[in-house]
């Protein structure tokens, strides 16, 4: 049957194994990073361990900044993201190392609160709207 409504595909969605990669990613990328964290905080002995948890430090903080900093174009907001997630990481690393508290669950822990609230405080600041500059 023709569609009479107007120009063929339009309105029409993309069908095929593709269309729902992005949703697939994102739970994939949940999925690894919590399981990440769950091993670091059982210290459990398995080899994937060490890359799981070191995803989570990296996504955590990451995926935090991104939504706090959703004005920008995408490729600023992933690149400002990454930056500021290892500076993140390092500043509880160092803050750890200072008072002399450094443990692996302690800085998974930290890294996740301070995730959280960063979230937060993104989420929180969505009914703002930015000034126009003229």
């Amino acid at each position: 049957m023709a569609d009479s409504s107007g120009a063929a595909g339009e309105g029409t969605e993309r069908a095929g194994p593709g269309r729902d990669l992005s949703a697939l990613l994102a739970g994939a990328a949940t999925g690894i990073a919590a399981c990440g964290a769950l091993l670091a905080l059982i210290d459990s002995g398995s080899p994937l361990r060490g890359p799981c948890a070191l995803f989570f430090l990296l996504a955590a903080p990451a995926l935090a900044i991104a939504v706090a900093l959703r004005g920008l174009d995408p490729f600023g907001r992933l690149i400002s993201a990454l930056a500021g997630a290892v500076a993140l990481d390092m500043l509880v690393a160092q803050a750890m190392l200072t008072v002399h508290r450094w443990s692996m669950t302690g800085g998974i822990v930290a890294v996740t609160v301070l995730s959280l609230l960063i979230l937060l405080a993104g989420r929180r600041g969505r009914g703002v709207k930015p000034a126009k500059v003229p």
